[in-house]
């Protein structure tokens, strides 16, 4: 089964960013989906993709760009069908942790 490809676009950009990414997975069989990136806070937008990524069954691979990439990288904490991270000129920024040391 080929996994489902997951679009975050970053800021200043909407998910018709990724039209012409699209076109060409889509050409090669692929099953891709652009996220509606809220651009609110990192944690309220990685909470959003990670809500889609509920809705998917099997295999995923999550795709962001600049900002996306701290999306992608807090939305796949914990899921299991998440199987890459793609970082396209992308940030790789968690959120902080708030734990004792």
């Amino acid at each position: 089964m080929k996994p489902t490809i997951v679009l975050v676009h970053g800021a200043f950009a909407e998910s018709a960013s990724w039209n012409g990414v699209i076109r060409r997975l889509h050409t090669a069989g692929h099953r891709v989906i652009a996220a509606g990136n809220p651009l609110r806070t990192l944690t309220g937008d990685a909470a959003a993709v990670a809500d889609l990524l509920d809705s998917i069954r099997g295999p995923v691979v999550l795709a962001g760009h600049s900002y996306g990439g701290a999306v992608i990288t807090n939305a796949a904490r914990g899921n299991r069908d998440v199987t890459a991270l793609v970082y396209v000129a992308g940030l790789a920024r968690t959120r902080a942790r708030t734990s004792p040391t």
